[in-house]
């Protein structure tokens, strides 16, 4: 990982950046797609289980300090229906 203006990025997976967190009181994160990652790295000869295996030590599970990247799950749409709470 790389550092930018005390956000964290994940050397070759600027494709797979689902958009920046701003919080209170803390400094802006890097968000990255947790689907798009697993994708890319099954496209360098991973299969899904070692992708994951490798994603949730190495990228996940990497704590790098207050700028450490976050990953999203987007739920589908017909998980989150609004006007079903």
């Amino acid at each position: 990982m790389e550092d930018i203006d005390g956000a964290l990025i994940m050397d070759g997976f600027d494709d797979c950046i689902a958009g920046i967190v701003e919080r209170i009181g803390q400094p802006p994160i890097i968000c990255y797609d947790r689907d798009k990652v697993l994708d890319k790295l099954m496209s360098q000869g991973m299969d899904y289980e070692e992708a994951v295996e490798y994603f949730e030590y190495n990228q996940q599970g990497a704590w790098m300090g207050e700028g450490t990247p976050c990953f999203i799950r987007k739920l589908e749409s017909e998980l989150f229906d609004p006007s079903l709470n």
